[in-house]
């Protein structure tokens, strides 16, 4: 029954529109500032909060479905992965400098698991086309889970190892594990974007899809807020 739950979940999701977010993010930046925020190197946060750091393509997707989930406290798109500091969107989207983009989340783990997030995660973008989602191809596109703990790093292996064995994918998992080095936040445009931009293009046709999607599978684990709509 979960198999069949999974796959009618995961099949529907995987059907977007060929719109690159590429595209749609160098048409926003344009006339923008590029004010960024220091590195973050946080694992656990006060109050026994956790932080969990997750690249699934264009974070504008990733950051509106987790914003909505119980149990999740900050959700902020930034780069993780790569080898030159404080990187520009421009540097990252060139491909060169070896970053994802990624969503980096606090979440209470009395709330929301670590494993439950990597269910949601595997879910809503697809884990079995490297260094690709959609239309947007490069390495910063990649699936990568970038872990903070080796309990973190234990826990993805287990789900990636429960999903293959379920045959939930007409591919192999190709998602990515890396010890979380450094978290870099993007640029202010790209936060919060689709609570934003909802009219935007991108938007409309790729973002709220998913969010729908997302809503309707996962109702109760939404926060009350959304519940209500």
């Amino acid at each position: 029954m979960r198999k069949l739950f999974f796959s009618f979940l995961i099949l529907p999701l995987f059907v977007a529109a060929q719109i690159s977010c590429a595209a749609a993010q160098s048409s926003t930046s344009e006339g923008k500032e590029s004010t960024k925020a220091a590195t973050s190197e946080t694992t656990a946060t006060a109050e026994g909060k956790q932080v969990a750091t997750l690249a699934g393509g264009c974070f504008w997707c990733t950051e509106a479905i987790f914003k909505e989930l119980r149990g999740v406290e900050r959700v902020e798109s930034g780069y993780s992965g790569g080898s030159v500091k404080n990187p520009t969107y421009e540097q990252v989207s060139s491909g060169t400098t070896g970053h994802a983009e990624v969503i980096q989340i606090t979440f209470d783990p009395t709330v929301v698991s670590f494993k439950e997030l990597l269910e949601v995660f595997f879910v809503t973008h697809d884990p079995t086309t490297l260094d690709r989602q959609g239309a947007d191809i490069g390495t910063q596109y990649r699936s990568a889970v970038f872990y903070h703990s080796k309990e973190q790093k234990k826990i993805a292996e287990e789900v990636i190892k429960d999903f293959t064995a379920q045959k939930l994918y007409p591919n192999p998992i190709v998602t990515k594990l890396e010890p979380f080095n450094a978290f870099y936040k993007a640029e202010e445009y790209h936060q919060n974007y689709y609570e934003r931009n909802p009219e935007k293009g991108y938007c409309r046709i790729v973002i709220e899809p998913k969010v729908l999607k997302f809503r309707k599978q996962f109702i109760n684990k939404l926060k009350k807020t959304e519940q209500s709509q």
